[in-house]
Parts: structure tokens; C-alpha cells; sequence
């Protein structure tokens, strides 16, 4: 039996995922998203939160900032002080910015649906169990 190589996983991993993120990249810029941006407006209702937004996207805390405001700018997001700490900024989707990240997630959605088609229904149960165990 072959030796497991993790960084071979982790590599076609990667692979995959930006395969899926280029093949729909110029249909996110045509809704007025940058793929980043939309991962963004995808958290916004769990994690309302600059600095949760950055916690859970792994991405840094000023880039975050950078997105919230050209994403605000393009009518996708609002930022309202927050009631219960007035230190904190709140962010609310926009119904455009709601519809944008809905369709948004749909074209990855039916981008990666193409990847997982190459596969069989048994074969999707597995890698969907073997994905959750890993996280």
C-alpha cells in the first residue's frame, strides 16, 4: 500500500476549490462580487461582526474592513452601531446584497455540482461523511 502523502490531499484540496472559485469568478464580478466579498455577504447574517467575519473567513481583520466597505459602498451591506455595545458596528444584508449572495452562491454551488457529478451518489455520501468527520 501506497504511503499517504497529507500535502498531496491538501494540495488537490486546493486545487479543486480554486478550479471551482476561477470557473465562476467572471459571473461574480458581472453580480458586482469579488469571491472574497461573497463569503463575506454569505457569514453576514451568522456572524454580524467585523471581527468575527474575520475570525471565521481567516481572513485579516483589515481586509475585512476593506471588503464591509466597498461592499456598503455597492448597496450590498449595512453598518449600524450596535445597541448593546455602541463600541461595535453591526452588519445587516441589504435585500441587493441578499439576492446578490444568493445568486452568488448558487453559481459555486452548481460550479462544484458539476465536480461532484463526475461522481456516484455512494460516492458523494462518502466524501460528504468523510468532510464532516474531518471538521
Amino acid at each position: 500500500m501506497a504511503k499517504i502523502d497529507p500535502a498531496r490531499i491538501w494540495s488537490l484540496n486546493h486545487r479543486l476549490l480554486m478550479a471551482v472559485i476561477s470557473s465562476v469568478a467572471a459571473d461574480l464580478a458581472a453580480l458586482g462580487l469579488e469571491t472574497k466579498e461573497l463569503f463575506v455577504l454569505a457569514e453576514v447574517d451568522e456572524h454580524p461582526y467585523p471581527a468575527e467575519l474575520a475570525s471565521v473567513l481567516c481572513i485579516p481583520k483589515p481586509s475585512v474592513t476593506l471588503y464591509v466597505k466597498r461592499l456598503e459602498a455597492a448597496g450590498f451591506l449595512r453598518r449600524e452601531i450596535d445597541t448593546e455595545d455602541l463600541r461595535r458596528h453591526r452588519l445587516h444584508l441589504t435585500p441587493a446584497g441578499r439576492k446578490a449572495m444568493q445568486q452568488g452562491t448558487a453559481l459555486l454551488s452548481g460550479a462544484f455540482g458539476e465536480r461532484l457529478g463526475r461522481l456516484s451518489a455512494t460516492q458523494q455520501a462518502e466524501l460528504r461523511g468523510l468532510l464532516e468527520k474531518m471538521t
